[in-house]
């Protein structure tokens, strides 16, 4: 098996390089990650400046790339450029990320866009967070890596992601694994007003997650908040098929 592995932490981060060597027992392993932070990137991709390209030596990977592109670039340059036309990759994957990616927050995830970039690509995917962003635990992660691309790889089809968040906890006190719903992702807000040193104001964002009470546990924030494995299966299509019928009716005509 051949897996192409990236992230939105940047190639350096601790998580992705304990992913690459968890991998690189089972697969050829290929990594192309961006070389410095792209948390909260979201889908984009590089279209009005150049991206940087480097072969660098990461443990474990047969060959790894950095660049100054996001994780979509990444994925779409590696597949489409960057690898050897007779090697096929078999599995993307997207993380370890530190810091969860549940709810409404994969919208904004640059580590589930490489995952989706690489379905886009026609290839199955799997994005994989520990749940803190300074992750101490990485055992049950490296475990859960292994048993998606040993076990989830074949059964997935090329439209469908599977977000795997785990708790940053020993492996002994996660309780188990839910299969889940996305849920809402909600934040006590803050937006400072702060001056740099040359007087001028900006804003600096921060946001604390909100606790929920007495909500399904499963629903992926509900099963993370209660030190359960969340894994939820995402496609990229956005499309209200319910609403499509009922939108006919409105007259919106031209």
């Amino acid at each position: 098996m051949n897996i192409l592995i990236t992230n939105d932490d940047g190639i350096y981060a601790k998580g992705i390089n304990v992913l690459v060597k968890a991998l690189s027992g089972i697969a050829s392993v290929y990594v192309c990650a961006p070389e410095t932070q792209k948390s909260a990137c979201g889908h984009g991709i590089t279209v009005s400046l150049p991206i940087t390209i480097k072969e660098v030596l990461v443990e474990g990977a047969v060959k790894a790339w950095r660049t100054s592109g996001t994780p979509a670039d990444c994925v779409k340059l590696a597949v489409k450029r960057l690898l050897d036309e007779k090697i096929s990759i078999d599995l993307v994957f997207s993380g370890i990320n530190h810091g969860p990616n549940l709810g409404t927050d994969t919208l904004y995830s640059g580590t589930v866009s490489g995952a989706i970039e690489g379905i886009i690509c026609g290839i199955p995917s799997i994005a994989i967070s520990a749940g803190s962003h300074h992750p101490v635990h990485f055992e049950a992660c490296e475990a859960m890596a292994l048993k998606a691309a040993k076990i989830a790889a074949h059964r997935l089809n090329k439209n469908t992601v599977l977000n795997i968040n785990i708790p940053d906890l020993p492996a002994s006190d996660i309780k188990g694994i839910k299969v889940t719903r996305l849920g809402a992702r909600e934040y006590d807000e803050d937006f400072e007003l702060r001056r740099n040193p040359a007087g001028q104001e900006y804003v600096w964002y921060s946001g604390t997650p909100l606790w929920y009470e007495n909500l399904p546990d499963d629903i992926d924030v509900i099963a993370m908040q209660n030190d359960f494995i969340s894994i939820t299966p995402l496609h990229y299509d956005l499309t209200d098929h319910r609403l499509i019928e009922e939108v006919k009716t409105w007259g919106l005509e031209f």
